[in-house]
């Protein structure tokens, strides 16, 4: 474990030593939790959100009942929307 002593500036701010920041490979723009505990504060890397591509979402929905064609799938199902009662609606 390291431990390094810091000095908080006039504006609030702290800089994390190199060391620290090579160990955790924290670079510039890395996004950090700051959690207040009873002892003082945790600071923590925030996950990277994961950007997710269309081929990702195969398999997604899962379909129990009997193999369906694609044109099956690309039929009208029939249903009507009345867009102006909606858009009423959400005003």
């Amino acid at each position: 474990m390291t431990t390094a002593t810091i000095t908080l500036s006039r504006e609030g701010q702290i800089v994390i030593p190199k060391e620290v920041r090579d160990k955790l490979h924290w670079g510039t723009g890395q996004q950090l939790i700051i959690e207040m505990t009873e002892s003082g504060i945790l600071l923590k890397s925030k996950p990277a959100v994961k950007k997710l591509r269309l081929e990702d979402l195969r398999g997604f929905l899962k379909y129990d009942g009997p193999p369906i064609s694609t044109e099956e799938l690309c039929q009208q199902t029939g249903s009507t929307v009345d867009w102006n009662q909606l858009e009423q609606r959400s005003r």
